[in-house]
């Protein structure tokens, strides 16, 4: 390659500065508590000036950028210097509210930790997988190592890359069981995934320990931690390499957003892909695969998340008190065959969740948090479970989660109904299984509710 002119020289070294402006303020705020850094992100005074004083983050909805001139564009798009040249690429909004989860996920980790954006959940999940599937003559026969206890939409989508590109799709049926973990994951797994808690089963799995196995084997290990969110548990302080959130759920909580996001360490394990892949994994997406695919996050929607994120710690620990006083509600009500909630002594691994899901910055209450969401079996069977979800009056009927409204669903007939029917024994549905995600309202509120709709 020619060597660049003087010209685009000079914007190389604008844009080390910049980035150098970026990395002392991400320092700072990493010095910072929780709630701060939710609140504050990586926009600090010197952006607001450079933002006509704007305290908050601007909404930038243009498609393009402008350059100066031609070195500056030559920078731009070779990725020499920050810039974000075309909203498919990147965009400023997007840029603030990929900071503040890369902060905040990466909270009390020593690493660096980089975040990418993407238009929803499951294009998250795509592309924090997909990229390790890639053809290599060194590692012809790959595998999926996988927890079967997690969304439909990752269930069905693993399943598509087993039927479509051949590869040999490994579900582990119980995400507690290290001795089945260990059996499925070998020298060709891709790599190896688990979501906790699961949805709808609410299953746990040693984080720690699973990550040990997957590195062993030279694999990356990915979370789906869209449910505790890093208000209440951060894979990458347990051995996690990259962490999926459905940011529409609890971090979008108002219900105006569509959004995933990828979270990533620096270097990561992988046996396939470039270096730069291995070595940023947030930043290879951007750059690359999500650059060429485009499922990309309106800006406006950004700026809607940013403004919900901001509470998070208080939200999830309120919608957990109140989750933990509905679960014990439905433990004791003769229609109720079986409750799912990680907060429970006799749920199969509560020591497991106790252990990773703590709420942050706790200060020396009880620090244990188990989430807003919670699953519970209606005695008598699916027409039972049918006539009860039928009869709530407050509580929304949608499938959706995270909200600051209560919000029920039934997986057998919603977001697990594409499963086939031998994948469903597998995933653990059942079809007297109701989803519950607790909201905001008062917990009385909520109890009563489900007191007539189930009397």
């Amino acid at each position: 390659m020619e060597p660049y002119s003087p010209g685009v020289q000079a914007y190389i070294e604008q844009g080390r500065q910049v980035m150098e402006r970026e990395q002392n303020q991400r320092a700072t705020m990493r010095r910072k508590k929780f709630d701060t850094i939710a609140v504050h992100g990586l926009y600090d005074m010197q952006s607001a000036l450079e933002n006509q004083g704007s305290i908050i983050e601007p909404a930038f909805l243009a498609t393009a950028q402008h350059f100066t001139n031609s070195d500056h564009m030559e920078a731009g798009l070779a990725y020499l210097m920050p810039a974000w040249t075309y909203a498919r690429v990147a965009n400023p909004t997007l840029h603030y509210l990929e900071e503040t989860l890369a902060l905040l996920e990466g909270y009390g980790f020593d690493g660096e930790v980089s975040a990418h954006l993407t238009g929803s959940g499951m294009a998250a999940v795509f592309l924090g997988t997909n990229p390790f599937l890639m053809n290599d003559p060194a590692h012809p026969r790959p595998n999926i190592v996988a927890s079967a206890r997690c969304y439909g939409g990752t269930f069905t989508l693993f399943t598509r890359y087993a039927n479509e590109r051949g590869i040999d799709l490994r579900w582990v049926r119980d995400p507690l069981n290290l001795d089945e973990w260990s059996a499925k994951i070998d020298a060709e797994t891709r790599f190896v995934f688990g979501e906790m808690p699961a949805n709808p089963s609410l299953a746990v799995i040693d984080l720690a320990a699973v990550a040990g196995l997957a590195h062993a084997a030279g694999a990356p290990f990915i979370v789906d931690s869209t449910i505790a969110t890093p208000a209440l548990m951060r894979p990458l302080l347990h051995g996690a390499d990259l962490v999926i959130h459905s940011v529409s759920k609890s971090m979008a909580t108002s219900g105006f957003v569509i959004a995933g996001a990828i979270i990533s360490r620096a270097n990561i394990p992988s046996k396939v892909g470039p270096d730069e892949m291995r070595q940023n994994y947030a930043a290879y997406v951007k750059g690359y695969p999500h650059r060429d695919m485009g499922p990309t996050l309106n800006p406006f929607s950004a700026l809607l998340t940013l403004n919900d994120l901001r509470t998070l710690r208080s939200r999830t620990d309120t919608s957990s008190q109140t989750a933990m006083q509905v679960a014990q509600y439905l433990g004791g009500n003769p229609a109720v065959e079986s409750v799912q909630y990680p907060g429970l002594p006799g749920f199969p691994g509560y020591e497991t969740a106790a252990r990773y899901m703590q709420l942050v910055d706790a200060d020396g209450q009880a620090a244990a948090c188990f989430g807003y969401l919670l699953s519970f079996n209606v005695r008598g069977g699916a027409q039972a479970a049918r006539q009860v979800f039928d009869r709530l009056q407050m509580i929304w009927r949608a499938t959706d989660l995270g909200r600051v409204k209560s919000v029920a669903t039934i997986p057998m007939i919603s977001t697990h109904q594409q499963i086939s029917g031998s994948d469903k024994d597998v995933a653990g549905l059942q079809p007297n299984l109701i989803r519950l995600s607790v909201g905001l309202e008062h917990p009385d509120d909520i109890i009563a509710d489900l007191e007539q709709a189930l009397a």
